[in-house]
């Protein structure tokens, strides 16, 4: 698949190899709206998938040819990563604006699909989190239409039950949180049976909103820190990771 066909109404720069596009999250938030309100009008729609970039992403797409390939048919892939921000000012093609952190896109998507009537399918995590995600998520936005929830425990065999649940409640936005590399794969293998305007990645998102995981400060995120907030919040879970993402997702943004 060509992304610059798929992503052509969106300015890209290309950071450790991967097209993430030069958006501000008021333009993905316009966007989505845009993209749903179109899918709604389809007789069968095919929805958008929204990937996030980070350094785990870079440094996956780098090493497993397997995920290189699902992140390239991503329609739309946004900077989770604060440092990706920095980099495109020193890269060829337009700046990305600012950090989309899926953690903050979900907020403000949630806020922008309360106004227009959007509904939420939340998807991924143990058993009963997608739900109180769900339950946050309209205690803040009490209009906002949450059309399911389900967890991420299922397996090849109760992927066609899964699609068909989602497909009954309609969902405009389906947030998908089963962590890099299941739900790139996810979403690349059904979009085009699932009946929704966006199919967006998200990790562990539901965490955050639940206070399960806590966010950094507000200067940390904003100084590009976030990441070793989460480090030392729980690193018996991302020691290993960031030891070898980092490092070698910075050599992929610096070279590639």
């Amino acid at each position: 698949m060509n992304r610059s066909n798929a992503v052509s109404d969106l300015p890209t720069t290309t950071i450790g190899g991967v097209k993430i596009v030069a958006a501000s999250m008021a333009t993905l938030v316009e966007k989505m709206s845009q993209d749903c309100f179109r899918a709604r009008k389809s007789p069968s729609p095919i929805a958008k998938t929204v990937f996030d970039a980070n350094g785990q992403g870079l440094s996956l797409y780098a090493s497993d040819k397997e995920f290189a390939r699902d992140l390239d048919q991503g329609d739309i892939i946004h900077a989770d990563g604060g440092f990706i921000v920095t980099m495109s000012r020193f890269k060829p093609g337009p700046p990305i604006p600012e950090r989309s952190a899926t953690t903050d896109l979900i907020w403000a998507a949630a806020r922008r699909a309360e106004q227009e009537g959007l509904s939420f399918f939340l998807l991924g995590g143990e058993p009963g989190l997608a739900q109180r995600a769900a339950n946050e998520l309209t205690k803040k936005f009490p209009g906002l239409k949450i059309a399911g929830t389900h967890h991420g425990y299922f397996g090849a065999k109760d992927e066609a039950g899964m699609i068909e649940k989602i497909n009954t409640t309609r969902p405009d936005i389906v947030w998908v949180g089963l962590g890099k590399p299941l739900e790139q794969k996810f979403c690349t293998t059904h979009k085009s049976q699932i009946n929704a305007g966006w199919l967006v990645t998200c990790g562990g998102c539901f965490h955050f909103i639940t206070g399960d995981y806590v966010r950094a400060p507000a200067w940390m995120q904003n100084s590009g820190l976030e990441w070793l907030h989460r480090l030392a919040s729980r690193p018996r879970a991302l020691f290993m990771r960031y030891l070898i993402t980092t490092p070698h997702s910075l050599y992929l943004a610096l070279t590639r």
